[in-house]
């Protein structure tokens, strides 16, 4: 479904720019739905897109405690801010979007680390959220 997948990518784009500007998620995402308004060029903001980094941003401290006890070796700090926020949007996704099958959610996270990230991302990406999977009717409890 093209506009899930465009909706994803916009999702992490916000994200990305929130982490990397260390700015709230939601002011950014309302960055964006303005800018979309205002600049015809610009395409909306998708309903989905909202929803997605909505999501995240109700759950964003449950979702880094989780990104943190399940990698390995890696601690938020230290991941490149790309898997970071693409392990974000994954693990919200992937737990608490019950309409996303979790292989979809899957091969759309290492799509976007094909696309933006390191050559190693996308097996680090796909371990992380496939232990999180794994684990989600017990993560979903807690």
């Amino acid at each position: 479904m093209a506009a899930r997948n465009t909706a994803r990518k916009r999702a992490f784009q916000i994200l990305f720019e929130g982490d990397q500007r260390g700015a709230d998620v939601l002011t950014v995402l309302a960055d964006w739905v303005r800018h979309s308004r205002s600049d015809t060029r610009q395409p909306p903001v998708s309903e989905y897109t909202m929803e997605l980094v909505e999501g995240y941003a109700g759950r964003a401290e449950r979702i880094d405690e989780l990104i943190a006890q399940y990698s390995v070796d890696w601690t938020l700090d230290r991941m490149p801010v790309v898997d970071r926020n693409i392990l974000r949007l994954g693990a919200y996704e992937l737990l608490w979007v019950d309409a996303t099958p979790d292989a979809v959610v899957l091969d759309e996270m290492v799509q976007l680390a094909k696309e933006f990230s390191t050559d190693e991302s996308p097996a680090f990406i796909n371990g992380l959220l496939g232990r999180l999977k794994e684990l989600k009717p017990s993560l979903r409890r807690e």
